[in-house]
């Protein structure tokens, strides 16, 4: 016998056709038909929350005697499932949809429900044995589920994916700057030609930014670690068990390993979305970090013949369709068209946040706008840094000899001597080797010789020495 293509489902507004294999029911499907928005559903992650937060409401209502041990016991096996991704297709609702992200848990309720029917052999749609309001709900609002799902999304997208991409890229930043320590090359401020600095301390300024990075991932998991569970509908805690929130957070934080626990003001944490505001804006500087690191090696790479040609980044494709040869730093564009949209998604969930557009008197709803910003950040720079490490870092190289010849042509190199013949002796240096085209130690050897300045060609070459410019306090 042919399934039917679609059934009758009632919610509290009536009746509603739903398609006939959807796990979800009429509350679900209303929304699919009033938000034709981006096409875009609410991201998975948020959906693998939402199954982990309901597993652990369920079994925080079975600890309490709030829910029958069978009705309990049905809702954590079906809420597991959809934790572990094995329903995504029945997660439909656009992710531009009522703010709050009522529809998103209602969505989780209707599909959860349906699961328990069809694990006790009742049709989908019947809501036996298990209601999707009435137990699945149970003790929970969509105003404290959304906020709360979010906060574990991304703590667990920062824990797993994005802190582990930054630590082995900090250690990929930190081995280069060690084999490159002895490495000299010139300075560059205001992109001109600056006194010496040896490629390894660059570079451990670069293995420093991403340390950085990671405490700020760090201090991300903890703020995201306070949840709205418990509060229901305004932060006040009605309908639901004085000691629910608890054992929620204990579930949780044991399935996850991450430290969640119960808010310290409801209010707060279901009128505002200010922790996640800090998250992105943590994400942001992460970013920028690296748009910072990605624009610095295209930079000292740039040529191979007409440009700075310090560093020879991997060839790791053809650069263009009409120029044979060319190879390009692709890597490093991809990193900052990354940062470009995160610092974009930052803003945007900046003004999600921002009172009286996202966060109103006693709710934020701007909710699903913000999580999918911010699930999407997390996850670009997770992926970007694995590849900046994989694709370029990794097999970055130094072009030794290039850095010494810049150096030696360095007008910034009388920087040494200002001290021993005065700042306008050496600016003079300076001006006249930039003048006629030569180096600042022809010119200064000829003032020498000319008797022009008082010094050794010995001491010249010990105040020109560029290794010794770069290790302050160094005697000359």
């Amino acid at each position: 016998m042919a399934k039917a293509k679609t059934r009758i489902e009632k919610d509290s507004m009536g009746e509603m056709t739903v398609p006939g294999e959807a796990l979800y029911g009429a509350s679900t499907q209303r929304a699919v038909l009033n938000f034709p928005v981006s096409g875009q559903p609410v991201p998975a992650e948020i959906v693998h929350a939402f199954g982990l937060l309901k597993a652990a409401c369920a079994q925080a209502n079975k600890q309490l005697k709030t829910l029958p041990a069978k009705t309990a016991d049905l809702i954590i096996k079906a809420s597991n499932e959809v934790a572990a991704g094995k329903h995504d297709e029945h997660f439909p609702v656009d992710v531009f949809q009522t703010g709050s992200g009522t529809s998103t848990n209602m969505n989780a309720n209707e599909v959860i429900s349906n699961l328990c029917s069809r694990s006790a052999g009742q049709s989908i749609g019947s809501k036996k044995p298990v209601h999707p309001n009435d137990h699945v709900n149970y003790g929970q609002s969509s105003n404290d589920t959304f906020p709360t799902a979010m906060h574990i999304a991304a703590a667990v997208l920062l824990k797993n994916t994005l802190r582990p991409a930054l630590v082995k890229l900090q250690k990929s930043l930190a081995r280069k700057a060690r084999a490159w320590d002895k490495v000299v090359k010139i300075g560059r401020t205001h992109l001109q030609d600056a006194t010496p600095i040896r490629v390894g301390q660059e570079f451990s300024g670069y293995a420093a930014q991403i340390e950085f990075a990671i405490e700020r991932v760090d201090q991300s998991i903890v703020r995201l670690g306070e949840l709205a569970i418990g509060g229901t509908a305004v932060g006040t805690g009605l309908n639901t068990h004085p000691r629910f929130a608890k054992i929620v957070c204990q579930k949780l934080s044991a399935t996850t390993k991450c430290r969640f626990s119960e808010a310290r003001n409801h209010f707060e944490a279901q009128a505002t979305r200010d922790g996640v505001v800090e998250t992105s804006g943590q994400l942001k500087t992460i970013a920028v970090s690296l748009s910072k690191i990605a624009n610095d090696i295209r930079w000292l790479g740039s040529g191979p013949r007409c440009g700075i040609g310090e560093l020879i980044l991997p060839a790791i494709q053809p650069g263009s369709s009409i120029m044979p040869g060319k190879v390009n730093p692709v890597i490093c564009e991809s990193v900052v068209q990354v940062a470009a949209q995160v610092i974009g998604n930052d803003a945007a969930i900046t003004y999600g946040g921002f009172g009286g557009v996202g966060s109103m008197i006693d709710l934020n709803v701007g909710m699903p706008m913000v999580a999918r910003n911010l699930v999407e950040s997390i996850k670009l720079l997770a992926n970007v840094s694995d590849t900046f490490r994989i694709q370029l870092i990794d097999g970055l190289e130094v072009d030794r000899k290039r850095c010494k010849e810049l150096i030696e042509q360095s007008l910034a190199m009388c920087t040494s001597l200002a001290p021993v013949i005065g700042y306008d002796n050496a600016a003079a240096i300076a001006k006249l080797a930039h003048k006629q085209g030569k180096t600042v130690r022809q010119v200064a050897l000829e003032k020498i010789e000319a008797g022009e300045i008082k010094l050794t060609a010995k001491k010249l070459d010990a105040l020109l020495e560029p290794m010794s410019m770069t290790e302050p306090g160094t005697k000359k």
